[in-house]
């Protein structure tokens, strides 16, 4: 029988175990950026970054292309106009035809009417002239739009390659921790809710750090992280977050990852079921539809992965309810 000391002791105990438990929600993915993985998560990480400027680049070629077709059609319209009026000028000067300065000064009758037909002649020799000039400088424009609609289809090409290549990488990086395979089940049906973030002039995203106050911890968050995590509390999703973590590998210790908790109030060791298990499904599925304004890398969420590269697939985990996904989504941004 305890005395009441000690059952003072044995309560202050299990208190504290208590208190250690929800005070360290970090430990809801136990050794899920370190160990064996760590190199797997890197190659991860690098391929489905640069996967994600290639696409970036990609559209904004795209999107330019179109532009550049637009006005190659209108510049070759124009062309075929002037084109029909210069030759007009052309032909009546290769006849003998096209009026000139000395032939109105031969033909006048008196000094007034040779000083009108001077400056009309002058006039239509400037207009003649002003013709063939555009002519010419739109016969150049023509040529630097078609140079640069071919710049753009190259561009293509070469991004597309650069997509294939990193996708490949993300699928071999996937096998080697145990998943890639393919999976049914997964979140759908999320809203955009967002509007996109600042790119750069190609179409890539700006080089990030950790340099905004992480909202969820001591630590520090980049502000696209940020950016995500304020517009998913806009959306509804104000469940228990936890974004930096020092240590280990991957983007939590730069700022760029949150785990968003199934829980409404912290991790729990156990599957997420009923009314937190739709939660991280619907969370998910928001994550994924937002993910192009966003600059999302990649979501994790109940042992699958959502890839801009390939969609949803299997998740290798380490067994437990944290590190498999179950009680969490996690959300890593470019």
């Amino acid at each position: 029988m305890l005395t009441a000391p000690n059952r003072v002791l044995t309560l202050l105990a299990a208190v504290v175990v208590m208190v250690v438990g929800f005070a360290n929600p970090a430990a809801a993915e136990p050794g899920e950026d370190g160990g064996q993985n760590l190199t797997v998560r890197q190659a991860l990480d690098k391929a489905l970054g640069e996967y994600n400027d290639a696409k970036g680049r990609l559209d904004k070629s795209v999107a330019d292309q179109t532009v550049l077709t637009g006005e190659l059609a209108k510049t070759q319209q124009r062309l075929t106009e002037l084109e029909a009026t210069a030759g007009t000028v052309a032909n009546a000067a290769y006849r003998g035809r096209r009026v000139s300065l000395a032939n109105v000064m031969l033909g006048a009758d008196d000094a007034d009417s040779m000083l009108h037909d001077l400056v009309t002649v002058e006039y239509m020799l400037a207009r003649d002239d002003k013709a063939l000039r555009e002519v010419n400088e739109t016969r150049k424009k023509l040529e630097q739009q078609q140079k640069d609609l071919n710049d753009a289809i190259a561009n293509q090409q070469a991004q597309l390659k650069i997509m294939e290549a990193n996708k490949k990488a993300a699928e071999d990086a996937l096998r080697k921790a145990g998943g890639g395979g393919d999976t049914g089940g997964a979140p759908t049906g999320g809203k955009v809710t967002t509007k996109p973030v600042a790119r750069n002039p190609d179409g890539s995203f700006p080089k990030e750090s950790c340099s905004l106050d992480d909202p969820t911890t001591s630590g520090c968050i980049s502000p696209r992280m940020r950016n995500a995590y304020n517009e998913a509390r806009l959306a509804g999703y104000t469940h228990y977050t936890s974004c930096f973590r020092s240590g280990g590998g991957g983007d939590h210790p730069l700022g760029k990852a949150c785990d968003f908790s199934a829980n409404a109030s912290t991790f729990v060791n156990a599957r997420a079921t009923g009314a937190d298990k739709t939660y991280g499904d619907n969370l998910a599925a928001w994550c994924v539809a937002n993910a192009k304004n966003l600059g999302v890398k990649y979501v994790i969420w109940y042992k699958r992965i959502w890839q801009p590269s390939s969609g949803w697939k299997s998740y290798g985990g380490d067994g437990t309810p944290a590190g498999d996904h179950y009680n969490h989504v996690h959300l890593s941004m470019q």
